[in-house]
């Protein structure tokens, strides 16, 4: 009976750390997403993590007779990334960003982690600004 409860711990404690990796840990997806930045905050009660949205041009309607724009709601891990983020607020901005299944309250609020800003532009000009 002790061999068997080994075991089953065992087996449950194995589970228990493959379904943490895959929820929280696993990279889904990345990419990069474009747009004007809304706002990026640091915000938190227990955990002060940076958040971040981007507005993407383009518009979707979620119900009938309604016009919204694409949001990107998304977290900022780096504070470097973050402090260039709050700095120029209203720029068009080309984020590298990771998809997670699920969020970590030290890591951010959102499943989407910015980790770098591959390129910023002025909105009215276009012109890249380093």
């Amino acid at each position: 009976m002790r061999k068997f409860f080994r075991i089953f711990l065992l087996i449950l404690v194995l589970a228990l750390g493959i379904f943490i990796y895959f929820k929280f840990y696993f990279v889904l997806g990345e990419g990069v997403k474009t747009g004007e930045l809304n706002y990026c905050v640091k915000k938190g009660y227990l955990f002060k993590t940076y958040e971040g949205k981007l507005i993407q041009s383009g518009i979707r309607s979620l119900s009938p007779n309604t016009i919204q724009s694409y949001d990107f709601e998304f977290s900022v891990v780096n504070e470097k990334v973050a402090k260039q983020l709050m700095e120029n607020s209203g720029k068009v901005f080309d984020l590298y960003y990771k998809e997670y299944n699920g969020a970590l309250p030290w890591r951010g609020f959102k499943r989407y982690i910015v980790d770098s800003i591959v390129a910023m532009k002025d909105p009215g000009n276009g012109n890249i600004v380093r």
